[in-house]
């Protein structure tokens, strides 16, 4: 078992949650949840820099 890391099991034995020890493992945790929201957020709509920034400008006038 890796030191700072913590399982939690339900009644059946069947492991259900982990408990990560932010000290030691913050910025891994933090890069790995960063990819978790990433790829969730393939599906969203996308839009082009250029025609985001051409929109920005344009309400600025």
């Amino acid at each position: 078992m890796m030191k700072g890391i913590q399982y939690i099991t339900d009644d059946n034995g069947e492991k259900s949650a982990v408990v990560i020890d932010i000290k030691t493992y913050g910025e891994q945790l933090e890069d790995f949840l960063d990819g978790l929201e990433a790829q969730q957020r393939l599906s969203e709509p996308q839009e082009e820099y250029r025609v985001v920034m051409e929109r920005i400008i344009a309400s600025k006038k």
